[in-house]
């Protein structure tokens, strides 16, 4: 089955990128894998520190993939997984679509402000050329009328 990858983060571009890429799931029969990174260690020298930092990622990632789980299935017939990653983000995505061959399209969410689209697609377009899958960049403030004309 062919998965759709999307990157769960803080971004207010992440709710566009899931979705489609729920929508595009449901209507390909396709799966929607999300990807969430804890960002490396700050705390290396503080042991008890970093496990407790971990660990409280962890919980706020999963109570966020609930949400948008919940919605996908309950909107769009999906049952999403979740993937949790330690490392630098961009180095994760790439690991983790090289290893995952059921990975044919990654979805990022684009911001709309006069800054640019956001680091992670930034960062990612430039690594492009390089992956093994096509990359879908969801504008930021499509409507959600808009998103389902366009899935």
């Amino acid at each position: 089955m062919r998965k759709f990858l999307v990157v769960l983060d803080d971004s207010r571009e992440c709710l566009n990128a899931m979705r489609f890429a729920a929508m595009r799931a449901a209507r390909t029969n396709g799966g929607v894998e999300i990807l969430s990174i804890i960002p490396p260690d700050e705390f290396n020298h503080w042991i008890g520190v970093g496990a407790v930092f971990r660990e409280e990622a962890r919980e706020r990632i999963h109570a966020h993939f609930e949400v948008f789980a919940k919605w996908m299935r309950d909107k769009q017939g999906v049952d999403p997984t979740l993937v949790i990653r330690e490392g630098e983000t961009v180095d994760e995505i790439l690991d983790h679509i090289r290893e995952d061959s059921e990975i044919g399209v990654l979805v990022l969410g684009a911001g709309n402000d006069k800054k640019g689209p956001g680091p992670l697609v930034t960062q990612m377009s430039r690594n492009s050329g390089s992956l093994p899958i096509p990359v879908t960049v969801v504008p930021g403030d499509l409507s959600k009328e808009r998103l389902e004309a366009i899935t």
